[in-house]
């Protein structure tokens, strides 16, 4: 019988060093911290951080608060933009505990006190903003909203590191008009396109005619070059020869000028300036053929010194009535 008593008693004694042991010891992991609310009361001196801890059974009452980072889900909600245009937007929001204590003592659910804060400050904030600018300036609006949150929740003891919004939903008839600005917008750059393409070949097709007129230009100068310059070298040779021509010779020629000019169909007279200077010639040979002694090659009372007469040259003449 005193056996029996013993065995429950050191039963006893186990069960109860074990209860004890339960409500005493408490293991607090690296990510966490633990609150302990002493006969209902706590201060920053009770936080425990990870390890092995041990606490006043009864008395002592553990919180564990997870410091991870973590998120929410805020479904989508219809705001106003401040061109009165209804839109959906759903978005994700990334948080942390940043002070333990405050997040036990001054908020009872962090989580959805932070979701109903984030449906108020989304209004507020889209309702500040244009139509065009919450579909074009979506990190903009992140940020403000992150900070908005983030001062909101200070007194709670949480900390938001980041917002993203996933989707932005605007009415029908808006996406109808976007839809119909997106397909002018892709038409009118393929028209500056086309342009572009039009004028780049205008401008080479250009490009190339100046070329050719440049290189054209050119190959007429040097001909016009060249054919001067063989020009020049026969006059200069005509010229050279015409010194070894004599007076009979520029005569003969002469008198085949006047044949010529005067074959032609047409009535003219012509009498050249030179025609006096011609006949005196004519009749200084008729003179000595005809003049006694006139085998002497002088005529009669000619004087012996005359001055010889130069050989006629070719030139206009003097149309008459």
């Amino acid at each position: 019988m005193e056996l029996v008593v013993a065995l429950a008693a050191l039963a006893f004694v186990a069960v109860f060093i074990l209860i004890v042991l339960y409500l005493s010891v408490r293991v607090v992991q690296q990510y966490e911290q633990m609150v302990v609310f002493r006969l209902g009361k706590t201060n920053e001196g009770l936080v425990r951080g990870p390890g092995l801890r041990f606490l006043i059974p009864i008395i002592d009452r553990p919180v564990k608060v997870d410091l991870r980072e973590q998120f929410i889900e805020v479904p989508s909600q219809t705001t106003i933009t401040k061109d009165n245009a209804p839109i959906s937007v759903d978005f994700l929001i990334y948080w942390r505990i940043a002070d333990s204590l405050k997040s036990i003592v001054n908020v009872a659910y962090f989580a959805g006190a932070l979701q109903g804060v984030a449906t108020t400050t989304l209004r507020a904030v889209i309702g500040d903003i244009l139509l065009d600018d919450v579909l074009s300036r979506r990190d903009q609006i992140n940020e403000v909203l992150r900070v908005k949150l983030d001062e909101s929740t200070e007194t709670w003891g949480g900390k938001v590191t980041r917002v993203e919004i996933r989707e932005i939903t605007p009415p029908r008839d808006v996406q109808d008009a976007m839809n119909r600005q997106l397909s002018a917008e892709r038409t009118r750059r393929a028209v500056i396109t086309e342009s572009e393409g039009a004028r780049q070949s205008a401008i080479n097709v250009a490009e190339g005619e100046k070329q050719s007129n440049i290189l054209r230009a050119e190959g007429e100068r040097q001909a016009a070059i060249l054919r001067a310059e063989g020009f020049s070298q026969a006059l200069e040779r005509i010229y050279s020869a015409a010194h070894l021509v004599d007076e009979k010779t520029m005569t003969i020629q002469y008198l085949d000028a006047l044949t010529k000019l005067g074959a032609s169909p047409s009535t003219k007279y012509v009498i050249p300036t030179e025609f006096t200077r011609l006949a005196e010639k004519l009749g200084e040979y008729v003179q000595v053929g005809i003049a006694p002694g006139g085998g002497d090659g002088t005529a009669a009372g000619a004087s012996p010194t005359a001055e010889p007469v130069s050989p006629p040259s070719i030139g206009p003449g003097s149309p008459a009535g």
